[in-house]
């Protein structure tokens, strides 16, 4: 079970597995922030410093531990699956852009269920986090899978107890569904639970799922997969049973228009469709417009450059979502404009 964690962990650098300058060199790109994208990052990070010779310090803390960091401007870039609006992307001076698209999964622990054995639909799985619901073969859950045995088992629900842009999704995608949770639980990073047991990271939420009967929690797609957890299928806005897969994060974001919002900040939680997961999320950088250190942003924005031209692959093995080739324009022209040294010329251009 730790064995995903620990191994994504090495790959993200050696000079990594601690924060300090005397083990990271001056060439290695410092961030921080969400643990949504964390075992892509770490994929790509250890793909980049062969090619390259260039480490990347990534610490998995959350995307608000991110933010914090980027605003204290003690990383060179901040990562967060909750956008930052157009004012305080302003008001900080930073640029905001996607890297990478991927769904957030229901996950649980249930002996004699398989993966995608289990069907939930967004009412049902807001009265389980309210704690409306709280054993397996309620009737409700028993209505969506009438031709599965459940057991009469009590449900322990684990939730984020960092500030997380993966419960910024969550919850988006529950208010929408259900006004009750809309009135009484809400939208944000960090929520007051009804229920449950708090766990940080989605590292650790996979980790008490897998060792708690009864369990639900969420987490992005690729810790279900990679730690072997059961995850349940879900019942989407047109009203259809789909499975979490790429293709149906692919198209949460198919009509998706993402020069609508500043920093292409576009919510694609519980988007219409037939093939459509409904709990589908980008995941954005957030680096300084004008950076103290013009060289350390440069060298984080080739990663990101790199990421995106040769990165899809690695993104698909993990069933995580490459950005559309015209919102990588789109970003890479952005970056040209907008995060420039102190002479008013861009810190890196990929054009």
């Amino acid at each position: 079970m730790q064995h995903f964690i620990r191994s994504a962990a090495v790959a993200i650098a050696i000079a990594s597995s601690s924060f300090t300058a005397s083990l990271a060199t001056a060439a290695d790109i410092s961030g921080a922030g969400a643990t949504f994208p964390y075992p892509i990052y770490a994929k790509w990070a250890d793909a980049y410093k062969k090619e390259t010779g260039i480490g990347l310090n990534y610490q998995s803390i959350g995307s608000g531990g991110g933010i914090k960091q980027i605003k204290a401007k003690t990383v060179t870039f901040g990562a967060s699956d909750a956008p930052l609006k157009g004012e305080d992307l302003e008001s900080i001076g930073l640029a905001q852009f996607p890297m990478v698209m991927g769904g957030i999964v229901p996950v649980v622990n249930l002996e004699g269920i398989k993966p995608g054995e289990l069907v939930l639909d967004g009412p049902t799985l807001a009265d389980i986090f309210q704690g409306k619901i709280t054993t397996w073969n309620d009737a409700a859950i028993q209505k969506l899978n009438p031709d599965v045995k459940l057991p009469d088992t009590a449900i322990a629900v684990v939730h984020r107890s960092d500030g997380s842009g993966t419960t910024f999704n969550f919850s988006y995608y529950l208010a929408d569904v259900s006004a009750d949770w809309k009135d009484k639980v809400g939208v944000n990073t960090a929520l007051e639970w009804p229920v449950g047991i708090g766990a940080k990271g989605n590292e650790g939420v996979a980790n008490n799922v897998a060792q708690t009967v009864g369990a639900i929690g969420y987490v992005e797609y690729a810790y279900a997969k990679q730690n072997k957890l059961t995850y349940a299928d879900m019942i989407n806005k047109d009203g259809k049973k789909v499975e979490p897969t790429a293709a149906a994060f692919s198209a949460a974001a198919a009509n998706a228009d993402w020069n609508s919002q500043p920093g292409y900040g576009v919510i694609l939680a519980n988007q219409p469709g037939a093939e459509t997961w409904p709990m589908t999320s980008a995941t954005w950088i957030l680096v300084y417009k004008k950076p103290d250190d013009a060289a350390a942003t440069a060298e984080a924005l080739k990663f990101f450059a790199w990421s995106y031209a040769k990165g899809d692959e690695m993104a698909a093995q993990l069933d995580y979502v490459p950005m559309p080739d015209a919102v990588v324009k789109s970003v890479e022209e952005m970056w040209a404009k907008d995060v420039v040294d102190a002479n008013g010329k861009p810190v890196y251009s990929a054009m």
